[in-house]
């Protein structure tokens, strides 16, 4: 995957989250999300954090200073319920100084960074330049889980093909190909057959559709992330 698209991607998605988010009114935001249990205002907080969580990796592979993601599971989830508790006003300017601090560190990494060698927070070792689409995913997905109307169709294409291909390398077990905008991923022997546009299939594998427009047997997949 190239670091341009990466970094591209992360721009627009997060210029596009922003947006979203500034258009949300005060009860708006303690409206159910889409993910279950969680408040649109908890969305919000999430990716902030998130951007905080992925300078730390940054952090990491600029100094070589192990600086993880979090202190602990319970730091991570503690920090979403407080900020979910702000007033609307509060998260927009959180969300905003949270990614404009990505932005900046973004910036300020030198190039030999790119290919230090950190940990994310499942322990999965990678690469510092993979931080970037680690965000860009973060603020694509987040948008469809608003529940504002915004959905993975009106995603850039390009973006959901490297998200399938993402996803699908994470699942285990499965025996079926994934065929999407021409582009194939086999998972064990493909037993099984599945399609459909990447809107379609990308929303399936990350659980944010339970997949009506993919074509075939659909397996029963495991929760993603």
């Amino acid at each position: 995957m190239s670091r341009a698209w990466s970094e591209e991607w992360a721009r627009e998605g997060t210029a596009r989250f922003v947006a979203a988010v500034a258009g949300l009114t005060e009860d708006q935001v303690r409206e159910p999300s889409a993910l279950a249990g969680w408040t649109r205002a908890h969305v919000v907080a999430h990716v902030a954090r998130n951007a905080d969580a992925l300078v730390n990796l940054l952090e990491w592979a600029r100094t070589g200073v192990e600086t993880p993601m979090y202190a602990s599971p319970e730091q991570r989830d503690d920090d979403i319920e407080r900020g979910a508790k702000r007033p609307a006003a509060e998260l927009r300017a959180d969300l905003l100084r949270s990614s404009e601090r990505f932005a900046a560190r973004t910036a300020e990494m030198p190039a030999e960074a790119w290919t230090a060698t950190v940990r994310t927070r499942q322990g999965r070792a990678i690469q510092g330049a993979e931080v970037l689409w680690m965000r860009a995913r973060e603020v694509w997905v987040h948008q469809a889980d608003l529940g504002t109307g915004l959905t993975f169709d009106g995603f850039p294409e390009d973006f959901l093909i490297e998200l399938i291909g993402d996803v699908a390398g994470s699942l285990k077990g499965l025996s079926v190909r994934i065929e999407a905008a021409g582009h194939s991923w086999t998972l064990g022997d493909g037993a099984v057959a599945v399609s459909g546009t990447p809107a379609a299939v990308a929303g399936w594998l990350t659980g944010r559709s339970p997949g009506d427009d993919v074509r075939g047997e659909k397996p029963e997949l495991p929760d993603w992330l």
